[in-house]
Formats: structure tokens, C-alpha cells, sequence
């Protein structure tokens, strides 16, 4: 039986014949090295597009770089993620650096072998997005390649940290609901985990900031908490608890859009209309919130800014920085029809 010949894989060596320089220069080019002039990257990268030329990954690992930045991602669920890849997309684009995003999935052990498969792939450089290991791990991990963490609220000499201000958005959700004429305003938490020393969890200040801003307005005797998990459904069992209390809560502050997803399933569940019954609000402001009937109140963090900067300081670390460098964004809240004042018989 014939058989069809497999074509020929396009050369380094074809690429710097086509457009009549060293097999060097074609190297230069691909490595972005310093002293190459514009009119010989010009000529090199026409004739690698012509050609179809693909480097191979091990062939550009042994040069020194794969041109691939790993992702790290904790599930892929969360609405609020892809708002961060689209902006590390569109710092990534016009470099030759290409995105590889992996799971890691429940509990550390998962995230651990997600973050040997990156290393083990060469990656120049990882992003990890609200890992679950605790900062010796992270640092162990820094220590061999670029990286930045987006997410934890923590200081390292080895790592880049681009987050939120967490306790300014979550100050902005409970005063809103408190001026709408809430009194009893719950809140759904995400339970804490041992993260190790060091590690500041988001989910922990914003906790923290709904009960010192309760507090401040007298309403110590209404502080109503569900820890569950930044989920769909932890927010569908934090709100079922949350309601099977007495009195149940006028508003609902939950602690991730995804969770306030789920909240307000179990409302709906529950024959409670949102807001006449019971105000809903979430945080980071994902897409769906917005969607018109769910029109759901949250804390916009910009996740295109936090995933276009933590590119770019990634692309600084792996051009050799080395000063570790913390990024704060500054978040708003977006008001929706999902939280309106308390009915008088509340």
C-alpha cells in the first residue's frame, strides 16, 4: 500500500538561505538578541513567514528560551479569569511569546504537579493566578525561572505581585448596602486554608473589612457570616444557610461573582425575589454580571489591567530584571439592579 511522504520540516538553515544571511543572524532574530539590525530582522522575519518556519520548542530551549509563559489557573470556572488572560493576551501580542495555561486543579497536590509540568516544559517564565501553595513553594519555584503571582497580598524579594486593593472594594460593596438602609447585611466567605507564613488571602481581608465596616456603622449584633468556598456552589450552600436563620438577612454580600451565582439560585429556590426580598452583591464585576437578568452589583477589579500588567512585568523579569516589584489596582463598584433599599416589612 502507498504511502504519503510526510514534507519536509522548514530549517533555521532554509530560513537564513531564503533570506540571504548566517544561519546566526536568523538565531539573533529569534532570540531578540541585541545588535540585530532593523533591516536584517525585517528580511529574516519575511522569510520565516514565507516559509512557514516553527521553531522547535527544544531546539529554542537549548538556545536559551521557548518563548512560552505558563499560566497557572486554580479551576476554569471562575467568569472572572478570562478577563485576565484577554489582558495578558494583549501584552503579549506582537512579541513571539505564546500562552500555555494549565489546571491545578483541587487541594495542592494538583497545583504542585501543574507547576512541575510547566518547569518541566522550559517555559521562560510562569503567571500564577491565586495559587493555593503556600510562598516557600512559590519562591522555590521563582528561584528558577521569572514569575509573578496575582492574586495573595504578599511580599517576596524573588517574585512580581500584581493584585486588588481588597479591602478598599470590599469597604465599597458593605458601605453601598449600608446606604441603601441595610442593617442585616451577611456575608459569604470563602473557608481559609493553610497557606503557610507569609500568605495573605484575599478571601481573608475582605472577611475582615465586612466586619470592621459593620462594626463601625453599630451593627456588631448583625454580623451573619457563612464560610463555605468561592464557588458556585459554596455560594448555593452559604446563602441556603444564611436564610435558614432568624431573621434572615436583607442583603447578601458574597465575596466572589461566582459565588453570588450560586446565592442567587438558592434564593430564587427559596421563592425570594432579588432585590424586593433579599439585595445581592458580588465581586469582580465578571461579564455575566452584567447580563440583564442578573444584573448582578459587584466590585470591578479590572482583570484585563491586572493580566496586561502582570504580562509585562513577567516580559521585564524574563528580559533580566531582578527587583521585585508589587501592583496594587484600585477597584469600583458598579451598582446594578440587584441591590435596592430594604421593603419597610424587612
Amino acid at each position: 500500500m502507498a504511502t504519503r511522504e510526510r514534507p519536509r520540516r522548514v530549517t533555521i538553515a532554509d530560513v537564513a538561505r531564503h533570506a540571504g544571511v548566517s544561519t546566526t543572524a536568523v538565531s539573533k532574530v529569534l532570540r531578540s538578541a541585541y545588535g540585530v539590525s532593523p533591516g536584517m530582522r525585517d528580511r529574516v522575519k519575511a522569510a520565516i513567514e514565507e516559509l512557514g518556519y516553527r521553531p522547535q520548542a527544544a531546539a529554542r530551549a537549548m538556545r536559551g528560551r521557548t518563548f512560552t509563559i505558563g499560566v497557572l489557573l486554580p479551576d476554569l470556572r471562575n467568569p472572572f479569569f478570562p478577563d485576565i488572560l484577554d489582558g495578558l493576551s494583549e501584552q503579549l501580542a506582537g512579541t513571539d511569546y505564546q500562552a500555555i495555561m494549565v489546571q491545578g486543579g483541587p487541594g495542592t497536590q494538583a497545583e504542585t504537579r501543574a507547576i512541575e509540568a510547566l518547569v518541566d516544559r522550559q517555559v521562560d517564565g510562569i503567571l500564577m493566578i491565586a495559587p493555593g501553595v503556600g510562598r516557600a513553594r512559590l519562591e522555590e519555584v521563582a528561584a528558577q525561572m521569572p514569575m509573578v503571582v496575582l492574586g495573595p497580598h504578599e511580599k517576596s524579594a524573588v517574585y512580581d505581585a500584581v493584585y486588588d486593593d481588597d479591602e478598599l472594594g470590599a469597604e465599597l460593596v458593605v458601605r453601598h448596602l449600608i446606604g441603601l438602609g441595610h442593617r442585616r447585611i451577611a456575608h459569604i466567605g470563602n473557608k481559609p486554608a493553610a497557606r503557610g507564613r507569609g500568605r495573605v488571602a484575599l478571601e481573608s481581608i475582605r472577611a475582615a473589612t465586612y466586619e470592621r465596616v459593620m462594626r463601625e456603622h453599630g451593627l456588631d449584633a448583625e454580623i451573619a457570616m457563612a464560610l463555605t468556598s468561592y464557588t458556585e456552589e459554596g455560594g448555593y450552600e452559604g446563602a441556603r444557610e444564611l436564610l435558614g436563620r432568624s431573621p434572615r438577612p436583607t442583603a447578601i454580600f458574597a465575596g466572589m461573582d461566582l459565588a453570588a451565582l450560586g446565592a442567587l439560585r438558592a434564593l430564587h429556590e427559596a421563592g425570594l425575589s432579588v432585590p424586593a426580598d433579599v439585595s445581592l452583591a458580588g465581586y469582580d464585576n465578571t461579564r455575566l454580571a452584567a447580563v440583564s437578568t442578573i444584573s448582578l452589583t459587584s466590585v470591578d477589579q479590572d482583570g484585563a489591567v491586572m493580566g496586561r500588567t502582570a504580562g509585562r512585568l513577567l516580559l521585564e523579569r524574563i528580559e533580566g530584571r531582578t527587583s521585585s516589584v508589587r501592583f496594587s489596582v484600585t477597584p469600583t463598584l458598579v451598582p446594578r439592579r440587584s441591590t435596592a433599599p430594604p421593603t419597610p416589612e424587612a
